[in-house]
């Protein structure tokens, strides 16, 4: 179906919009359809990752638009959202992690090493993804909801995660001090009331530097079956949505939700359709890597739940009449868009991680790499939006 973009962005009629919703939708059940005739776990991950994307767009919860609020207008909601959603992933992960099993299945959380690399990479996704205006998240449901800047932002990421995994052998000698789980070393009894502490801390720092500065609902002056079907969402709907359908992930997939391990796979499959030989790089050479390569992306399961979030955003923004690719867009722009991405896609790859694999399941995971990196992608995150006004952003 071919759908006409304007230059300024103009919504393509109603009907066309539910069309476009509709192919979203017969996409992800179709898919799962398929996937499901080899095994249920990828078409129920496929399916969750749709969800995914129909709550992010409907509440356009992202990242980077929610620490720049709080840096440029003091603006909390945001980030006020997710600290619930941590909270109540904390909740939902502790008795699953702590058993190491549901339902006969073995499932381990998001623990990485704390490091130099943590450190640095964390610091270059959080400049890149003020660039490129877009998280791992919400480059995803960007692109599904008709950005065609973000598609730019999509290409250089996958391409700076590739770049990413050939200098790993560097990065792997940079000073760290291993994996650190809250849980493991303090038990969980002490470990989620500390974490939960330590959120309840940064809420009320948020609140004091916030003042009486206006801020967004979080739940807003009402929700109707009109507003589930069409949006907006309430911020604290899908705060609560993500912690749940991440937890949903954890039992069906045996680990939590993550994005940009998908990027990086992408990125070298492009490299190597065009020649590039996979056995000259040690990242890509034996154990999963080599296989993931190997295997078709349908195989891979951040892979599919990627692919499930643009659809799933597709369809919400069909839902709510909303789907308006742009054609003209300002070089600038562009360049900030593949800027941004690059450093997104090389931060992720040495960082384990983007804001969903390595902060958010990770803190729900209480390893202390996502606390590290969260707090070098503030200081990421402070100098990319006063960047962005160099590649005519606003903020």
């Amino acid at each position: 179906m071919a759908v006409s973009a304007t230059a300024v962005g103009e919504p393509p009629r109603l009907p066309v919009q539910w069309a476009l919703a509709g192919v979203g939708a017969a996409a992800l059940a179709a898919g799962a359809l398929f996937l499901g005739a080899d095994g249920w776990r990828r078409g129920v991950l496929l399916l969750v990752g749709g969800m995914l994307g129909v709550s992010l767009y409907h509440a356009a919860f992202g990242f980077t638009a929610a620490y720049r609020n709080a840096i440029v207008r003091r603006e909390i909601s945001g980030v006020t959202a997710q600290l619930i959603m941590l909270a109540a992933a904390m909740l939902l992960f502790a008795p699953v992690l702590a058993q190491g099993e549901i339902f006969g299945q073995r499932v381990v959380g998001a623990v990485a090493p704390v490091g130099v690399q943590v450190a640095v990479g964390s610091f270059l996704f959080a400049l890149g993804m003020q660039l490129g205006g877009g998280c791992g998240s919400g480059t995803l449901y960007t692109v599904g909801g008709g950005s065609t800047r973000m598609l730019m932002t999509l290409a250089a990421f996958c391409a700076g995660g590739f770049w990413a995994s050939l200098d790993m052998p560097f990065w792997r000698q940079a000073p760290g001090w291993g994996s650190i789980s809250l849980a493991r070393e303090l038990g969980w009894g002490v470990a989620l009331p500390l974490q939960l502490g330590v959120l309840a801390a940064i809420w009320f720092g948020l609140r004091r530097w916030a003042g009486g500065t206006d801020q967004r609902p979080l739940w807003g002056d009402g929700f109707t079956w009109r507003r589930l079907l069409r949006g907006p969402w309430p911020l604290l709907l899908s705060a609560g949505l993500l912690a749940g359908l991440n937890w949903v992930t954890l039992v069906v997939a045996g680990h939590p939700w993550t994005i940009t391990w998908g990027f990086t796979l992408w990125g070298a499959k492009a490299a190597a359709a065009v020649g590039w030989d996979p056995s000259t790089s040690p990242f890509w050479t034996g154990g999963f890597t080599q296989r993931a390569l190997d295997r078709g992306v349908l195989e891979d399961i951040t892979s599919v739940m990627n692919i499930g979030i643009i659809l799933g955003a597709l369809t919400a923004a069909g839902l709510a009449g909303k789907f308006a690719p742009v054609l003209r867009l300002p070089p600038r722009s562009l360049l900030a868009a593949a800027i941004g991405g690059l450093l997104m896609g090389y931060g992720a790859r040495i960082a384990f991680g983007c804001n969903i694999g390595a902060f958010f399941s990770g803190v729900a995971s209480t390893s202390l790499h996502g606390w590290l990196w969260i707090v070098c992608a503030i200081a990421g995150s402070w100098i990319g939006v006063r960047l962005r006004p160099w590649f005519g952003l606003t903020n």
